[in-house]
């Protein structure tokens, strides 16, 4: 074999190589990345004020009156918002709550979903909550729940709530369709549509 021949030889090792390894068929393509719920330019609003509460996103700073306000509206809370005895219930601690708020705050960064304490214009008590995040139903953009707590159910501002937080979603939201459980729609129906998708391998 001449030095033409051994050359040529380790020109092809070189440039075999350096080719991208899924070219071989070694490492198939990594899947398609699922489109974002939200467009790249948009930023979520960090604080929003009406009269008589504001809202800023749910954290760690926010911990002790979170945990404060769902405590204190257990029974309510798990008839009217999560249906379940899982949330919130007597036996949640100071940890738990810490745990919960940092996850909440985790994915308010990552653009995952948004939740928001509904405050005090002091900031000093939360009057409830309020959650923005991506729909596993098809047809809808985004979920909106939201709670209150039983002393503010009975003073009537869960009603006054819901009138100013689909006004918020409408004009400071980049959405088209918003589904409202248990309000807009009812809870028989979502719950039947989440079924569907999941059925579909949507959800």
């Amino acid at each position: 074999m001449d030095w033409r021949t051994i050359i040529a030889g380790m020109m092809l090792a070189a440039a075999a190589a350096a080719a991208p390894a899924n070219a071989a068929g070694d490492n198939p393509p990594k899947a398609a990345q699922p489109a974002p719920w939200l467009p790249a330019s948009f930023t979520p609003p960090v604080l929003a004020k009406a009269t008589g509460f504001k809202l800023v996103p749910l954290g760690p700073a926010l911990v002790k009156i979170d945990y404060d306000a769902y405590m204190a509206s257990i029974e309510h809370l798990q008839k009217s918002f999560t249906r379940s005895t899982d949330w919130p219930h007597k036996n949640l601690t100071a940890a738990d709550a810490m745990a919960d708020m940092e996850n909440e705050a985790a994915r308010f960064r990552k653009r995952e979903s948004f939740a928001y304490g509904v405050l005090t214009p002091d900031g000093r008590r939360e009057r409830g909550s309020v959650y923005v995040s991506p729909s596993t139903v098809a047809g809808y953009d985004a979920v909106v729940r939201l709670w209150v707590t039983k002393a503010e159910f009975d003073a009537g501002f869960d009603a006054e709530l819901y009138a100013w937080v689909q006004n918020w979603v409408r004009t400071k939201w980049p959405f088209a369709r918003v589904a409202y459980p248990g309000r807009a729609i009812d809870w028989t129906t979502w719950d039947a549509l989440v079924a569907a998708s999941k059925k579909n391998g949507k959800a």
